[in-house]
């Protein structure tokens, strides 16, 4: 079995902060950056979501059973690795961390075509240093009315830039016309980063 350079801490060890995603992922890329575990240019930050905001993942922590989990959006981390397998580091999923993109695929994405159209993906796939340059959160989408907290906050400082200090939506929102990055739908960005439109298998 081939063994998989480490570039993040184990997942027990990583920051991280439940339903804040978007969060976590910048806490990975920062990590990279900063102890140079991987070439920066290798990573991507991948938002999942749609124009509905409803997208299912299965093998999520969340989830129960075989029964896929129901997220407005999730964000990833997808190292693109020449001559290998493309990784995914997915702190809320259940797979291997990291676990390479053609599983997750099969396990965690599945396929668009048996679902209704309202449920398809799309990911907004942003280089690591554009996404450490501009993300900004001051975390107000998870507040209620009232003003509390929906889920608690990481304890760090929000992430913001000199530009902003809120653009989480121009992240998940799938318009191209929107933000940073490149919008796939599911096939066209397996199709990019592994070679196969769906890694999961179908009926003939």
């Amino acid at each position: 079995m081939t063994t998989v350079h480490r570039i993040t801490p184990i997942r027990e060890n990583c920051v991280y902060t439940s339903c804040y995603c978007e969060e976590n992922v910048w806490k990975l890329c920062e990590f990279v950056q900063k102890e140079r575990t991987a070439p920066l240019e290798q990573l991507f930050v991948v938002f999942i979501s749609n124009d509905k905001r409803m997208i299912p993942l299965w093998k999520q922590k969340s989830g129960h059973g075989d029964q896929p989990v129901i997220w407005d959006y999730h964000v990833i981390l997808l190292q693109v690795r020449p001559q290998s397998d493309s990784l995914v580091y997915d702190l809320d999923s259940v797979l291997s961390f990291p676990c390479s993109l053609r599983l997750y695929g099969a396990m965690a994405f599945r396929s668009d075509r048996h679902i209704r159209p309202e449920y398809h993906r799309k990911l907004r796939v942003i280089p690591a240093d554009s996404f450490l340059l501009n993300f900004a959160s001051d975390r107000s989408h998870m507040r209620n009315p009232d003003g509390t907290w929906k889920m608690p906050p990481p304890l760090y400082t929000p992430i913001q830039t000199a530009d902003s200090q809120m653009n989480l939506d121009d992240f998940i929102s799938m318009s191209p016309a929107d933000g940073w990055g490149t919008v796939y739908s599911l096939d066209h960005f397996l199709l990019t980063y592994t070679g196969n439109p769906s890694t999961a298998s179908s009926s003939p």
